[in-house]
């Protein structure tokens, strides 16, 4: 190898090195400014940790031809407390013990973005070797799983490599003989101006929501849930998945219904909740704004990007 070459070869590493450097300062102070779930708060050695599995993730997306994500602090966080809480309680799923799903853990840390959720677990009768490696390792393994799952259970995988999803939050915890791992997919498109998280029973409110330039809500609905129920470990590991929305629409609004509620690009949505429960909303977008109702409507193929959670008291 000549000279010149080897010199070409040092300045790459040196600008990979420098690259990495500004990557780990960006997120640093990302995480250094977020204020919620303070003591969920990554140390600089696990956001690292972090930063590296995120290279892995957004490989696998690659290879489907999905757009990278960016590591996000706020579910990262709600994800290491949920590792934290299924590791200390031996229980691995998707529900923690007050019975909240994703989306509630997501919304009452303050995320108002679509989340979507992969859990993984590991338990052994030794002692977990919890340096650096190990934890990097063990993530590594979770993840190449959610990879190497094969239709028709293949749930894990499509959602590491939905071309919606643009952030991701990633949680472990290590507890001597348990290790917890978490992937929080976020659909973050809309703007949220003015929603808030708790108000009373036919209380009218509105919701303040900017969509992406260009793009105009489609449909809105709010599902309603009488209240959380306390599961137990035995409960919450039986069940396998979880339901992005209840059973019970408590209201749905249409393209037309939407349009009167625009001012310039924002949205002013009014709404009023006829009793006491949880409502958690979904919003959809289209490129088209429709002022009269057109001859189909469906949410099929229409970007969520909501993750609003109400409390009606």
């Amino acid at each position: 190898m000549n000279k010149l070459c080897l010199l070409f070869l040092i300045l790459l590493a040196n600008n990979s090195f420098a690259q990495r450097d500004t990557v780990f300062l960006h997120y640093k102070i990302l995480n250094d400014k977020e204020t919620r779930l303070a003591q969920y708060k990554d140390s600089d050695a696990d956001l690292k940790l972090k930063l590296q599995q995120l290279l892995l993730v957004n490989e696998s997306r690659k290879q489907h031809k999905a757009a990278e994500v960016q590591l996000d602090i706020l579910a990262s966080r709600v994800a290491n407390k949920m590792c934290k809480e299924a590791a200390e309680n031996n229980f691995n799923g998707h529900f923690n013990m007050a019975g909240e799903k994703p989306y509630h853990r997501y919304a009452f840390a303050g995320g108002k973005d679509h989340v979507s959720e992969n859990a993984s677990g590991y338990w052994t009768s030794g002692e977990l070797a919890s340096d650096s490696a190990s934890i990097l390792g063990l993530m590594k393994e979770m993840h190449s799983a959610f990879m190497d799952e094969k239709a028709p259970n293949d749930g894990h995988k499509k959602n590491c490599i939905e071309k919606a999803h643009n952030y991701v939050g990633l949680g472990f915890y290590i507890n001597n003989q348990q290790f917890r791992y978490y992937e929080e997919f976020i659909d973050r498109y809309y703007i949220f101006e003015s929603v808030p998280d708790t108000v009373q029973v036919k209380q009218e409110i509105t919701l303040k929501i900017k969509p992406e330039q260009g793009k105009y809500f489609y449909c809105l609905f709010a599902f309603y849930e009488k209240g959380l129920q306390p599961m137990t470990v035995t409960a919450i590991n039986r069940t396998s998945s979880y339901a992005d929305y209840s059973n019970t629409m408590a209201e749905d609004l249409w393209p037309a219904d939407l349009a009167e509620f625009r001012k310039g690009d924002v949205y002013e949505i009014k709404l009023k909740f006829k009793k006491k429960g949880i409502y958690y909303i979904h919003i959809c977008e289209d490129a088209k704004e429709y002022r009269k109702a057109p001859r189909r409507a469906s949410s099929n193929g229409k970007l969520q990007a909501s993750g609003i959670v109400i409390v009606v008291e």
